[in-house]
């Protein structure tokens, strides 16, 4: 082998690293775009958090807005509300399971575990029917003085607990906090 020959080997792996060097840059580049318009957009990002005002919530009343498309209850429940929920037994309602996504204090779906402050006075959920996903009725409907939905009979109490009725789980609690006395944020900051 001569010293010619070494030199024309280097040069063979040279052109075909430069060959390859390129080509990852060029599909680094069409790729690039592809994948970035996978991510969400900024209308859909500026729905990730909203806050609410909630000053004007009296006792005994809710708010419902609108967040990621959908219906969000924000009820200032009255004493009697929330002793009502909290003399209910685990074992009489059909769905036990904590599903909050932002406060996981215990394994089960006892009302300080679903309400938004220690006294329980907010009470934050997403207002879609777990059976089929209408909007129940609030302000003390049903049989339970909660939410009623009458598309298809599902009673829930007033902690949003399913009670009676096709609906499987209770209504969910999504992420909230407070974000001083008289706002509310759904959704994690950004």
């Amino acid at each position: 082998m001569s010293h010619t020959d070494d030199h024309e080997g280097t040069r063979r792996d040279f052109l075909y690293y430069a060959t390859g060097g390129t080509a990852a840059v060029a599909a680094g580049a069409v790729a690039l775009p592809l994948v970035n318009q996978m991510n969400p957009s900024a209308d859909v990002l500026a729905l990730a958090s909203i806050r609410v005002d909630i000053s004007g919530v009296a006792p005994g009343t809710q708010l419902t807005v609108k967040w990621q498309g959908k219906p969000v209850f924000i009820r200032h429940r009255t004493d009697e509300e929330i002793a009502e929920a909290r003399a209910v037994e685990m074992g009489e309602l059909i769905d036990a399971e904590a599903r909050n996504e932002n406060r996981s204090i215990g394994a089960d779906a006892a009302d300080q575990n679903r309400s938004l402050d220690e006294e329980g006075k907010w009470l934050v959920m997403m207002g879609v029917c777990t059976h089929l996903g209408c909007v129940p009725l609030g302000d003390g409907a049903g049989e339970f003085h909660g939410w009623f939905c009458p598309c298809h009979g599902s009673h829930y109490d007033t902690s949003g607990r399913i009670r009676k009725g096709p609906a499987p789980e209770n209504l969910p609690v999504p992420v909230a906090s407070f974000v001083d006395e008289n706002t509310v944020q759904l959704g994690e900051e950004a």
